[in-house]
């Protein structure tokens, strides 16, 4: 672009980020690359790609054009200075922690992460790795629980389904302050809402499985190397990885050992879709977090119901914060809990527009009783601690018509 042309807007130059980089005949979308193995007509060449000393591909596990293409976006998304997509985001989180961790490390993390996630951290201290489980919404619980061994602190933006909201900035400053590298789950507010670098994350981390990509048609996980961390200080990179500017070491590993060593790659057809997927990203979060709140505000209403978690609400305990951190709009995510004695698997039956599904940040409004599925294998002692009821069903708000859903939660609660 011209220099004097006025800067575009995120959305401008993330919908025509393809054609701009001239994709063949004139696309414009950049082609899908489903090849497995790619061919050079000298060997020299092929062994300068090996050996990184010559861009190129050799095979497909370890990354191919089309999933290089996705990481640009998610990279100019981001402000962020790299990214590598991986074949989910639970793929994602454990190539950060399983290539940069070693035994008799030790980690702090949220005591409100998403079930599965909670269950890799307990996966890694049956490896020999320290963690320890605090109350993010503060920072003190973090700075209380930081060893002489804690690597990094690993925290979401917004709790799944609980919705409490990580005090990030005081966490980020705690990090900066000690050395440690921040690692921040965005994926419940997307960099729509919110860059974590603007926190001083080092890492940031997302399943594009789901606002990103946005209609639930393909599996996806990227990691964001935002430049902020200082790699040369970091003791588990490896001697190999220790070459050329050291600000590209963190990542190396990171791919390196997630793609090449785990296989955790991402075809190139679920890239693709992500990556066109990604052009609406602005325009579906400001549709689904409009209905969110105005969902949130009637369900509040609603005698059937006890309580409502949504950052949205001014009866939320980090309200003020979500508004200061993500500019007054608060994801698609809530979560609300049924009045004592209300059957909360009769109450979902009765929906008729609402899907019955386990995903999240869909085009369409999905329902899920937490306790008895994504919750239930943690048992009836953490769930109390983690705040999940019996009654609790956690919604991820779609697109639909404001008076449908509601309508139809009044049919299901009225019941």
């Amino acid at each position: 672009m011209d220099r004097n042309t006025p800067p575009e807007s995120l959305i401008t130059r993330l919908l025509h980020a393809d054609r701009r980089s001239t994709p063949e005949h004139g696309a414009v979308h950049k082609p899908m690359h489903p090849a497995a193995t790619y061919a050079y007509a000298r060997t020299a060449d092929l062994v300068a790609v090996f050996q990184g000393a010559q861009a190129g591909y050799v095979y497909s596990r370890q990354g191919n054009p089309t999933g290089a293409a996705l990481e640009a976006k998610i990279t100019l998304m981001e402000g962020a200075r790299g990214c590598a997509v991986f074949s989910t985001g639970m793929a994602a989180i454990a190539a950060v922690l399983l290539t940069l961790l070693k035994a008799g490390d030790h980690v702090v993390t949220s005591r409100y992460l998403f079930g599965n996630t909670h269950s890799l951290f307990n996966t890694l201290a049956g490896l020999g790795i320290g963690v320890s489980f605090v109350d993010t919404a503060e920072a003190a619980p973090v700075a209380a629980a930081l060893q002489p061994n804690t690597r990094l602190v690993f925290t979401e933006t917004i709790a799944n389904p609980g919705t409490q909201v990580a005090d990030l900035a005081a966490i980020g400053r705690l990090c900066a302050e000690r050395g440690l590298l921040y690692v921040v789950d965005n994926t419940m507010t997307t960099p729509a809402l919110f860059q974590p670098r603007s926190v001083q994350a080092g890492l940031v981390v997302h399943s594009l499985t789901k606002g990103i990509a946005g209609h639930g048609h393909a599996l996806g996980g990227a990691v964001v190397d935002t430049g902020l961390f200082d790699w040369a200080r970091y003791p588990n990179i490896a001697e190999s990885y220790r070459k050329g500017d050291a600000a590209n070491w963190g990542l190396q590993q990171v791919r390196k050992k997630g793609l090449r060593d785990m296989g955790a790659t991402l075809r190139a057809e679920d890239a693709h879709r992500i990556a066109t997927g990604a052009e609406t990203l602005a325009l579906r979060v400001a549709a689904t977090n409009a209905n969110a709140l105005a969902l949130a505000q009637w369900l509040e209403q609603q005698p059937q119901v006890a309580r409502v978690h949504y950052p949205g609400l001014a009866s939320h305990p980090q309200h003020a914060r979500a508004q200061a951190l993500f500019g007054g709009q608060f994801g698609a995510l809530l979560s609300f809990e049924l009045q004592p004695g209300l059957d909360v698997l009769a109450v979902l039956d009765r929906l008729r527009v609402v899907i019955l599904s386990s995903h999240l940040s869909d085009t369409r409004t999905l329902a899920i009783p937490v306790a008895q599925t994504i919750f239930w294998e943690m048992g009836a002692a953490k769930r109390a601690e983690m705040g999940v009821t019996d009654g609790m069903v956690r919604l991820s708000v779609g697109i639909e018509a404001l008076a449908d859903l509601q309508a139809d939660f009044a049919r299901a609660l009225a019941g």
